[in-house]
């Protein structure tokens, strides 16, 4: 069932709530529950479920492949990835795979990096296997991972030491490894900086990854955890799990724009054709759609600790 919650925020709070069914205007979305656990795909104009894949372990991250033919989606406990159609969801083929948590293409699409959190260990694959070129003993949980442009080095937050780590991946050996705070979680690369969620804390250190210093901070709210760019790369949006918060982040000074209130705790997003962000919200096993000209956000029961989100644009109308 769809819910519309009008979220009006004026500095210090939200000061205006109101409840009414509401159509959803994207398309199709896959949600990954992970102490389900399942895969479940989304009609979100209806809030209806359309399809479920089911017998797996522990699903928490997915990726679209490069040629944007299959999603794949890690099962970290079941120790496999599963291969699927997005337009269908239909499950084209599963590989064994040790641990897969947070898993992401090299920019050139050559290689697949799967982070192990579990097992302490990043793999390197060769995306067309995959098949397995290097295993990399990477300390106390390796979390989420981003890559630099040139596709040389990739960077693995390591949520258990405080840690970010470079690993360069033509060498296939660790390139350095450096202090940024308390469990880092979500990491990306912008405009030659590393930015990346410090989850013990309330704020994203922005890291030089030429002297390894953290320059400054963004200030979002306790349990700061992932970011992402939107695709017309005008607003960076990041999600603070414990203080249940979506921001919007200027990507040319790095400055909050706004605030969103969400309550459930945000994790995971991603980003609809008509503008839509779709976020997971983690502790109260739904998913929320937030239109962000408005501030408007509307919510659909799903299943428990929904993590991963994709959006599956409809082919035709």
């Amino acid at each position: 069932m769809l819910q519309h919650l009008h979220l009006a925020w004026c500095g210090a709070g939200v000061i205006g709530l109101a409840l009414a069914a509401t159509p959803a205007r994207a398309d199709l979305v896959y949600v990954l529950n992970s102490t389900d656990p399942s895969i479940v795909k989304i009609d979100s104009r209806t809030g209806e479920e359309v399809h479920r894949i089911e017998g797996l372990r522990e699903v928490h991250h997915l990726v679209l492949s490069p040629d944007r033919k299959e999603l794949l989606i890690a099962d970290s406990s079941g120790n496999e990835i599963l291969f699927v159609e997005p337009a269908t969801g239909a499950v084209l083929r599963r590989e064994r795979i040790s641990n897969p948590y947070h898993l992401d293409f090299t920019p050139d699409g050559r290689l697949l990096v799967v982070a192990s959190l579990r097992r302490g260990q990043v793999d390197i694959y060769d995306a067309n296997g995959p098949r397995l070129l290097e295993r990399i003993r990477a300390g106390n949980k390796p979390s989420h991972i981003a890559f630099s442009p040139d596709s040389r080095f990739a960077y693995v937050t390591i949520q258990g030491d405080g840690t970010v780590m470079a690993i360069d991946l033509q060498e296939r050996r660790i390139a350095w490894q450096t202090a940024v705070g308390p469990e880092p979680a979500g990491i990306i690369w912008h405009r030659g900086r590393l930015i990346i969620g410090i989850m013990g804390r309330d704020y994203f250190a922005v890291l030089n990854p030429e002297n390894r210093q953290v320059e400054s901070t963004i200030r979002v709210g306790r349990g700061a955890h992932t970011i992402f760019a939107s695709p017309d790369n005008k607003t960076l949006w990041a999600t603070s799990r414990v203080q249940s918060r979506i921001a919007e982040i200027e990507p040319d000074t790095l400055q909050v724009r706004r605030i969103h209130e969400v309550p459930g705790g945000p994790d995971c997003l991603a980003f609809a054709p008509d503008g839509a962000v779709w976020a997971t919200l983690r502790w109260a096993g739904r998913i929320a759609r937030l239109e962000p000209a408005s501030g408007e956000v509307s919510t659909i029961r799903v299943g428990r600790s929904p993590h991963g989100i994709f959006v599956q644009p409809r082919a035709a109308r």
